[in-house]
């Protein structure tokens, strides 16, 4: 599943500017069809990806959902600051 991993960190690449301290790591799930999914960065990084009453998130969540259709699984993602 690194695809996943690799497609998400290319879709918020862009949205951060501490860029060296991004990283997706994907997270075991006790739910064979579902994908746990953590994004984690710089503190405003985050916030930045979050955005305004998470809507930023959510559109993140949206794009990525397209894809786990094709998957036949559930994405999950979070968002951690470090």
């Amino acid at each position: 599943m690194k695809d996943i991993e690799n497609i998400l960190y290319d879709l918020v690449l862009p949205m951060v500017e501490n860029q060296a301290s991004l990283k997706v790591q994907q997270l075991e799930s006790l739910n064979e069809k579902e994908i746990i999914l953590n994004v984690y960065a710089d503190n405003s990084d985050i916030a930045r990806l979050i955005g305004r009453q998470g809507t930023m998130a959510q559109a993140i969540r949206q794009v990525m959902m397209v894809g786990s259709r094709v998957l036949n699984k559930k994405i999950s993602i979070n968002f951690e600051s470090y």
